[in-house]
Parts: structure tokens; sequence; C-alpha cells
């Protein structure tokens, strides 16, 4: 039984990480300030005596005694981190400053929830770890770009300079259920436009490709990760299937039965053209983790999950 701290633990992908470590029955603290996590997402896990949960906000510093950090602490769809773009930037890096503080003196080993927007928009495709990434510094989106960037270099330099036992994973699209109906993702916005029977919106012409994975395989990948020996990454978890978002706004029009029609709006600024990941260092590194859960697969309970919650309303 080990003690794991999971700062963003309400969110979507830190809910599914909580209940999965719960179940390997760890002890599992959950901290969140609920700017984008919601405490829905994880009251079903509260009568759980090995589950704590506690509100707080990782730019300020925290002490407890844990034996491994989950850092997943930061709003991750554009509408959300462009809403307070500096409270963004200093989620990524002040939480990173004090999340590693604390792994340091307790002496825990810290995963970086990172992200595929460390690439920007992509010369390179698919991405692998060397590429760099072409990221406009000053851009509406830079705030979680660059602030994700700099996370990453904090993480090394703890590394290198403190002996931190770190881990780092680029994070790509994810979907399913917990998601917001509100965050501005294009999984989420297709499916809650087709159940209300409203236009899907395509912005650009819909040839932009996305690769979409589920969050069980993401929550699979990430604990592998954790559990790896002298490999700190920066290791790519995505699904190397690519879809136009035409083909995603047709699947999800027909696994509704929807009657939405597909219209098209202009491209919002740095908006990457194509997104997908080569996931050969994470096969080579995480014992043979890739995706198992189809595109098809994945919509399925996801779709079931927002009928529900829109009913609900």
């Amino acid at each position: 039984m080990k003690q794991i701290l999971v700062t963003g633990g309400a969110g979507f992908i830190g809910s599914h990480l909580c209940e999965r470590l719960l179940n390997e029955g760890n002890i599992v603290i959950c901290m969140d300030n609920y700017f984008t996590g919601r405490k829905q997402n994880i009251v079903h896990l509260l009568n759980n005596p090995n589950f704590e949960l506690v509100r707080h906000d990782v730019t300020f510093p925290y002490y407890v005694e844990v034996d491994e950090i989950y850092n997943l602490a930061c709003p991750a769809s554009p509408p959300h981190y462009q809403f307070d773009p500096v409270s963004t930037t200093k989620t990524s890096v002040i939480g990173a400053i004090n999340m590693l503080g604390l792994a340091k003196r307790i002496k825990a080993r810290i995963l970086q929830a990172s992200t595929s927007e460390v690439y920007g928009d992509p010369f390179v495709h698919p991405q692998e770890e060397s590429y760099w990434g072409n990221v406009n510094p000053i851009g509406i989106r830079s705030c979680y770009d660059e602030g994700k960037r700099c996370a990453e270099t904090l993480f090394m330099d703890y590394y290198r300079q403190n002996n931190v036992d770190i881990k780092i994973i680029r994070i790509f699209n994810t979907y399913g259920p917990n998601m917001r109906p509100d965050d501005g993702r294009v999984v989420s916005n297709f499916i809650v436009q087709a159940l209300k029977g409203e236009n899907i919106t395509i912005y650009g012409d819909g040839t932009q490709t996305r690769s979409f994975q589920y969050v069980d395989d993401l929550v699979e990948g990430m604990t592998r990760m954790m559990a790896t020996e002298n490999f700190t990454g920066p290791v790519n978890l995505g699904n190397p299937g690519e879809f136009t978002m035409i083909e995603l706004a047709e699947k999800v029009i027909s696994l509704t039965n929807s009657k939405s029609k597909i219209t098209f709006h202009p491209l919002p600024a740095d908006d990457p053209k194509q997104r997908k990941p080569n996931i050969t260092l994470a096969k080579e590194k995480l014992n043979g983790w890739e995706p198992k859960i189809s595109l098809e697969e994945g919509l399925r309970p996801t779709i079931a999950y927002f009928r529900q919650y829109l009913n609900a309303q």
C-alpha cells in the first residue's frame, strides 16, 4: 500500500486516476481547487476509507507525507485556460515548483502530466519526444503551452540539480466520461451538440487531424510510467490512430443517431493542423504499453455519460 497525492484529482483525468489507484489498494489524497475539477467526479469515492479530499490551490505550498505525487493540476481546455491566462501559467510553473519542492523534501517520486501542446503546430509528423516543437510564445494559447514547457524544464532541473525522482508524460488528446460538457474540446463539443440536435461546429475546413485516446488507456500508461526505474521521460501517451474533424463529426452523428448538420467556422489562432503521437518509446519503456480501445469503443460510454448528464439537467 502506497500513499499517493494526486493534484487536480477531481478533474476529468484525475478522477479516473484516483479510482484506479484506490482499486489497487493505495491510500489516495485528492487535491483540487475546483477551478475546472468537479466534486461530482469523485463523490462516489468519498466513502472509501483510503480516500481523502483536500480543497487546495497548487500555487500555494502543501505539506504531506506521501510516496508518490501525480501532478495533474492545470486547466487543460482552451476556453478554460484562456479564461485566466496568468493563473494558468502560475498553476503550471509555481505549481510545479511547489510539488517538486515537496517531492525533494520527502523523497517522493513525482510524475508531471505534460501535454502534446509542447509541440505546438508541429513541422514533424508524427511527433516524437526528441522534437523540440513549434510554439508561439506570445499567442493566446501560450499560457498553457509555455507553462507546460517551463514545468518540464523545472522537472528536469530538479532531477539534475537535486536528484528528485521525476517522470514526465506528454498527454495527447484524451476523452471519456467525466469530461465537462463546456470544456470546449472537440469530442465533448461534438457529442453535446449531437445529443441536443444542434449543428456540429467544425473550425477550419475539417481536414485538420487529431488522435483520440480513451482515458482508461491513458491511466494505464500513467501508472506504468510511475512504476518504471531509471527512466525520466518525457514519453508520449496517446493513440496514434489519426482522424480528421469531419470523420469524428460523422462518427458522433452516427453513434448518437442525431439529425445534426455539420457547419464550418474560421480556425482559431495557433490551432495545430496535425497532432499524432509517435509511441515507439512508450512501447519500449512501459512494458509494451499501447492504446487498446478504438475510437468507436471509447465513444459509446462517453456518449452514454453525456446523455445521462444532459438528462439530469
